[in-house]
């Protein structure tokens, strides 16, 4: 079977799921070259029917269907934005009725599951492409040189209690962002991870943090929260070129370029320096330059889904083909291994272990009455 569609054929796309990604993804394809939105399909039917009118043409109408089986055999590929419980059948049956895949991030909340449908999609010449969007933020992927043999990673992504996605927890739900780009910085395997988390409000952890060490050397240290009073989502990167720091909200992307002698470690600091205490100037002068990138704010959401369009028409594989998707989600998963393991106190019960963990209370003395004067 043949993955690419004929040059200058229209490709027939439905949306499943009608949440709040749903109903950005259904508005963005309809500004896809090569792309109409044929289907909204969501078991709440008055959702659906609402996003299909909203993106409906006098010229071009769009369906509303409460089971996407029933709408098949109307489209060429599909978007799928329902909750990530679901996507592993959803996946697997438009998979095997021959149909292109675009499924938002994560591919599963399930390793073996995510690698069979990496597997399914290969076995049968069909594109998967998960939604990791970051991978199309001008920040990251201006970062050129400085995303070559990294050493160093430092990610750190909150966000206000979002209400939703509520289904996974801040591994799968905000983690797995930055889990994606450090994974996409190196194909070494990972030789230990230590994470711990806590939930707050939820029935899974809110609040992570791991550190991952890669065969090949690479550190990544992750922080994730959902429960913050203020948004972050930046990540700073040491390699041998220098070190970036990114802002994916901004976005903005702030550069030191280490000079020859640094990066070839031969800098001498005290043959360049007779009072180390008066030298930073010098420093930054001659060793370490910084540059301040401009950049041009685009739809990451927006570029991905021309990405995954493009992919099906010429044949390609896409920037986060199900492969990188799955690989995500197996290492999220052993994060959330190494997170239900954390033990919290020396000598833990079985309740003081995990997201979780019950605290301690403290024995407090009793307060003493003051002596009254005689």
């Amino acid at each position: 079977m043949s993955r690419q569609q004929s040059v200058g054929q229209e490709l027939k796309v439905a949306v499943i799921g009608g949440g709040h990604l749903g109903r950005i993804h259904a508005k963005l394809l309809t500004q896809v070259e090569g792309a109409r939105l044929v289907a909204v399909c969501d078991p709440n039917l008055e959702a659906a029917t609402t996003i299909a009118e909203a993106n409906s043409r006098p010229e071009e109408s769009v369906a509303a269907y409460a089971d996407y089986r029933e709408a098949i055999g109307e489209f060429d590929a599909a978007v799928i934005a329902a909750p990530t419980g679901f996507h592993g059948e959803i996946a697997s049956t438009l998979i095997k009725a021959g149909k292109h895949l675009f499924v938002e991030k994560p591919l599963t909340h399930e390793s073996e599951e995510a690698k069979r449908l990496a597997l399914l999609a290969s076995s049968r010449n069909r594109v998967l492409q998960v939604g990791h969007v970051e991978r199309f933020n001008p920040a990251f992927t201006a970062l050129g040189e400085f995303g070559v043999d990294v050493k160093y990673v430092e990610a750190t992504r909150a966000s206000r209690f979002p209400g939703r996605c509520l289904d996974v927890g801040v591994v799968m739900d905000l983690m797995i962002h930055d889990l994606d780009l450090v994974l996409s910085l190196t194909n070494a395997a990972v030789r230990s991870i230590h994470a711990s988390g806590l939930s707050v409000v939820s029935d899974h952890e809110d609040i992570a943090e791991a550190r991952i060490e890669f065969e090949c050397g690479l550190v990544a240290n992750l922080k994730a929260s959902r429960v913050s009073p203020a948004p972050a989502r930046d990540m700073v990167l040491y390699s041998p070129a220098g070190f970036a720091q990114i802002d994916f909200g901004k976005p903005a992307l702030a550069m030191v370029k280490a000079s020859d002698s640094l990066s070839r470690r031969t800098f001498d600091l005290e043959a360049e320096a007779e009072n180390p205490l008066k030298y930073a100037d010098e420093l930054f002068d001659q060793h370490l330059s910084c540059e301040l990138k401009e950049l041009e704010p685009r739809n990451a959401i927006l570029d991905e889904l021309h990405d995954f369009v493009i992919s099906v028409q010429a044949g390609g594989v896409p920037v986060v083909d199900g492969n990188a998707g799955a690989r995500a989600v197996t290492v999220a998963e052993a994060i959330l291994d190494a997170i239900a393991e954390r033990s919290w106190y020396a000598n833990a019960s079985d309740d003081e272990i995990g997201a979780k963990g019950q605290p301690r209370r403290r024995i407090e003395q009793d307060r003493v009455a003051p002596r009254r004067a005689a």
